[in-house]
């Protein structure tokens, strides 16, 4: 499958960039997309939560009242989590998130993505690109030329461009990845995916 590369005033270069049917034509596999995104997203929650139980409150182990006769019900000292300043019951403790995916696994849900990108028509070849200082207005401008306002649009490049990435981290909606950082979440959460014509080949040599 061919699709025409695009240059920054989003003008058709007469080019086309062909993609794999290994990588951008594979039949999508919903589940592994939902494990993978999963994963990210879990390996973004610090566990770090806590709340004191019954034996970690400071407090008087006495019993605050006698067993019958109070018309009442019965209680035993002032950590009861019944009471007001009292321990939580299986309160939440520190844990880890992590869940273990396979390389063959996530490597498959990052083809699904693409896939699926791919036949939606929400993937967009743009000719490599670089600016001579971080200029947003300038990448602004690139955003307007292409009709990518106020879509969320990743970008993924072939290598580190520090000019590039300064002009993007301030506009909305817009992220910057490079190849090798490409998640199925990002795929799956960007209305559009502008790919430039270096990373191509790339993406399929990390995942063909």
């Amino acid at each position: 499958m061919e699709i025409a590369v695009v240059n920054i005033n989003g003008e058709d270069t007469g080019r086309k960039a062909a993609l794999s049917k290994e990588v951008f034509g594979i039949e999508p596999n919903d589940h592994a997309i939902y494990l993978d995104v999963k994963q990210f997203m879990a390996h973004g929650r610090q566990g770090t939560h806590k709340a004191k139980e019954r034996g970690e409150i400071v407090g008087s182990r006495r019993k605050i009242k006698k067993q019958k006769g109070t018309g009442s019900a019965r209680a035993g000292d002032i950590k009861n989590p019944l009471f007001r300043g009292g321990g939580r019951v299986f309160g939440p403790r520190p844990r880890t998130y992590d869940v273990r995916l396979s390389k063959k696994l996530k490597s498959l849900a990052r083809k699904s993505a693409l896939s699926y990108k791919v036949k939606e028509e929400s993937i967009s070849i743009l000719e490599d690109f670089t600016f001579d200082n971080p200029k947003t207005k300038a990448f602004i401008g690139i955003i307007e030329k292409l009709s990518l306002v106020d879509k969320k649009t990743l970008f993924i490049l072939k290598e580190n461009d520090r000019n590039v990435y300064l002009s993007s981290r301030n506009i909305s909606k817009t992220n910057v990845i490079l190849c090798e950082d490409i998640n199925t979440y990002d795929l799956v959460n960007a209305d559009k995916i502008v790919i430039s014509e270096g990373s191509v080949e790339k993406i399929e040599n990390l995942f063909g």
